[in-house]
Order: structure tokens, then C-alpha cells, then sequence
């Protein structure tokens, strides 16, 4: 029972990190919590039978935080999902404007003007005061976020969809604007405006 539980601990443990590293929605998440669980109860098994308690206790421990990731990911966070899913879906169906969620801004794929995707959004900034979108942060170049560039570009250069962005201007304009430095990026579109003037 030791040696099955000593191979399947490290294999299920591997595999929920791929999962929930990933981040490709909350079902793959929430399945990626319960292969952790999976890979903590043998861990247990492998500390109880080889006399381990730290091994022991850590592994119950995480046994019941993966209790919780499973219930937030395939529970509420998947009820969500599923709420922004339907409303998506039956705008599409009906005479009112076509509604995407604004979770599903960040990984949206982004297209320059001819078709070209040139990257994905990481994140879009809303004003405050009115809820419009100011300017959407898109990530391109690298894999994985390693090597990759991020810009800022005005919502009034975009064009959404709901499954893409289509910028209103061709790659070497996107190319052009600054790349923005690891978190610090512009309070507002006249900063954005003046560091393009530089």
C-alpha cells in the first residue's frame, strides 16, 4: 500500500499544480484542487506508514484546504462562471446588445486592424465614476509571461467582440507605444497621451 501511495502522492501532486496553474477556468481549477486531495491522502498514507508525523499532519492539513479550493472552484466560482456563461449566451440570442462578462477581458486574444492577433489582454481599467473602460493592458511577445511586453491602449483604439479584441490600428502603431514597466502602469488616458508625446 506504501509503495502505490509513494508513486500516485508525487504524480497527483504534479498534475493538480499543471491544473491549477493553468488557470483555464474554474471547473479545470476546482478538478485540479481534488487531484491535490487525491495526491494528499496518499502522501498521508505514505507518513503514516513509514512513521513520518510532519508528513502526517501537513497532509491532513492540506486535505482539508483542498476541501475548500474544490468548493470554491467547482462551487461558487463555477456558479459564476456559469451565470456570465448564460447571459453571454442568450444576448447573443436576443434583440438586446451582445453582453460578454468583464472577467473574461483577461486572456481575450487581440487582433490588430488587418486580422494579425498580436497578443492577449491582461487586464482592462474602468473609470471609477462613469464604469467605462478607460484603457485595456495587453500582453505580447513571450511565452507564459516570460519575455513578454505589456502596453496600455485606449478603449477608444479598441474594438470588442465577445471572444476577441480588434484594435483599430495596425501592429507597428501597437509596436510603437511604450512598453509599460512591471507594475507601474498610467493613472489615466492624458498620462498615456503624454508618454506617447515623449
Amino acid at each position: 500500500m506504501e509503495d502505490v501511495a509513494g508513486w500516485i502522492a508525487p504524480a497527483a501532486t504534479m498534475i493538480a499544480a499543471m491544473m491549477t496553474a493553468a488557470n483555464l477556468g474554474a471547473r479545470v481549477t476546482g478538478w485540479g484542487f481534488v487531484v491535490f486531495m487525491i495526491g494528499s491522502i496518499a502522501w498521508s498514507v505514505v507518513g503514516l506508514a513509514s512513521g513520518q508525523n510532519n508528513l502526517l499532519a501537513t497532509n491532513v492539513f492540506l486535505i482539508f484546504v483542498n476541501l475548500i479550493g474544490a468548493w470554491r472552484w467547482l462551487g461558487k466560482q463555477r456558479s459564476y462562471d456559469d451565470g456570465g456563461k448564460s447571459a453571454t449566451e442568450a444576448s447573443r440570442r436576443s434583440g438586446y446588445p451582445t453582453l460578454f462578462t468583464a472577467t473574461g477581458i483577461a486572456g481575450m486574444p487581440v487582433a490588430s486592424a488587418d486580422g494579425e492577433t498580436i497578443g492577449k489582454a491582461v487586464e482592462a481599467l474602468v473609470t471609477c465614476e462613469s464604469g467605462n473602460v478607460s484603457y485595456v493592458v495587453i500582453a505580447s511577445s513571450g511565452v507564459g509571461g516570460i519575455g513578454e511586453e505589456l502596453r496600455a491602449v485606449d478603449r477608444a483604439q479598441i474594438d470588442f467582440a465577445c471572444d476577441r479584441m480588434k484594435l483599430r490600428r495596425p501592429r507597428a502603431w501597437f509596436e510603437s507605444l511604450p512598453p509599460l514597466a512591471d507594475g507601474d502602469w498610467p493613472a489615466a488616458r492624458a498620462e498615456m497621451a503624454a508618454s506617447l508625446a515623449r
